[in-house]
């Protein structure tokens, strides 16, 4: 069959949704499947185009054997709601506008956030008489009211237009059984709904052989201990939480942090690092994903870290599998649905969110505990190859996409 998947980042952005896409769009044509992704072009977070691309109308290439469609659209820096409002809808104008030039597909996957990728997906289906399956990897635009962005009434319409594409997708896929918990309590059929949660490729999640180099780089000592959040610096994230937690850590000179990554609070985060004065930590800017996994290894202990909210009990951070693939102990600070897998997984610890206390106690414990830390990066090892293969959850995928396709029409 041939998937046609609508997301508005992908590779060679590092995003989760991209990562997600690139993995099963490979898995998916070594099964003999065709695979093609319109998405735009790569620009995330800056706004920026990256090397070696253009912001053209229309543009093809072959990543990995997938074709990529990249369409044209308004860009602008991960910040602002009006602007970045603006993006995400340039995105479905741009995709509907030129979707006489797509090809002909079985069925169609609109992967949100934003709801305006799916808005596309549902217009398109409905234009080529295409199935289309709707994947949530976060409950969105909820997830913006929850971060305090904005309580307009226009969100209050938009979440209408998301229970409509919920009632009239074929499907819906789900990346938490928190998700489809609260799709079933706001009417939405469950016979329809299947969860498939976020994973890792775990044969490319290898630790290399030496990380002096990544260590040496960050000016990180070999005995230091380094403690590091990878990831987008949001308003969801709460990493002002971390910088206090490194303020507790201040007195012991071996404990180092990192925040590397990018997003709207990183300026601001900056300069309260700057006001407190914490020479114990660092910013690094995004690297492409295939680096990540060399300063992920380079440190001892990641961070995982929400602002206290209950929407964010919901979420599944894809950041905790690739800790687990690497072997890498996390401080988890995210209540629910996560924290029950890293606990079951024994991969780390978990922490109320938003508790800097917590979060320095921790560090010190482990600190001092490295058979501790052993057993924890072993556990989740082991769980990342037996339950969290994004391969085998992709298979899962295609069985629900071929059960889609092989359904007569009436």
């Amino acid at each position: 069959m041939h998937i046609l998947v609508l997301a508005d980042a992908f590779t060679p952005e590092v995003v989760a949704v991209s990562i997600r896409t690139l993995a099963h769009g490979k898995f998916w044509i070594s099964q003999g499947h065709e695979v093609t992704v319109v998405t735009s072009a790569p620009n995330y977070p800056r706004g920026k185009v990256f090397e070696g691309y253009k912001n053209k109308l229309y543009q093809e290439e072959f990543i990995e054997g997938i074709r990529v469609i990249r369409v044209g659209t308004y860009m602008t820096a991960n910040e602002g709601v009006i602007k970045r409002t603006l993006d995400y809808f340039s995105f479905t104008l741009s995709t509907v506008l030129q979707c006489w030039r797509l090809p002909k597909c079985d069925v169609i996957i609109a992967t949100s956030p934003t709801i305006f990728s799916a808005m596309a997906g549902s217009i398109i289906s409905w234009l080529k008489r295409t199935p289309w399956v709707f994947e949530v990897r976060d409950l969105w635009p909820a997830s913006i009211i929850a971060v305090g962005v904005s309580q307009s009434p226009l969100l209050k319409l938009v979440e209408k237009y998301e229970l409509f594409m919920y009632r009239h997708a074929t499907r819906v896929i789900v990346l938490t059984h928190s998700f489809k918990r609260d799709l079933v309590s706001r009417g939405i059929n469950p016979d329809k709904i299947v969860v498939v949660t976020n994973g890792i490729e775990v044969n490319k999640f290898k630790r290399p052989d030496s990380v002096v180099e990544a260590r040496e780089e960050l000016k990180v000592g070999v005995d230091d201990f380094l403690v590091g959040y990878v990831g987008t610096t949001g308003m969801a994230h709460g990493l002002e939480t971390v910088l206090e937690a490194a303020d507790l850590c201040r007195d012991d000179k071996s404990i180092r942090f990192l925040i590397m990554g990018e997003g709207a609070k990183r300026a601001d985060l900056e300069v309260q690092a700057a006001d407190m004065k914490l020479d114990n930590l660092m910013f690094k800017d995004f690297v492409p994903h295939d680096q990540v996994i060399k300063y992920l290894s380079a440190m001892n202990m990641s961070i995982v870290h929400l602002r206290p909210d209950p929407l964010f009990e919901t979420v599944i951070p894809s950041k905790i599998f690739e800790a687990m693939a690497l072997g890498l102990p996390t401080i988890h600070a995210v209540e629910g649905e996560s924290a029950e897998i890293v606990a079951k997984a024994g991969s780390g610890v978990c922490v109320p969110s938003g508790d800097p206390q917590a979060i320095a106690e921790q560090v010190r414990r482990f600190r001092k505990d490295p058979d501790a830390l052993s057993k924890m990066a072993a556990a989740g090892q082991h769980v990342a190859r037996t339950e969290y293969d994004r391969a085998a959850l992709a298979g899962e995928i295609s069985e629900v996409l071929e059960t889609i396709v092989s359904i007569p029409e009436a």
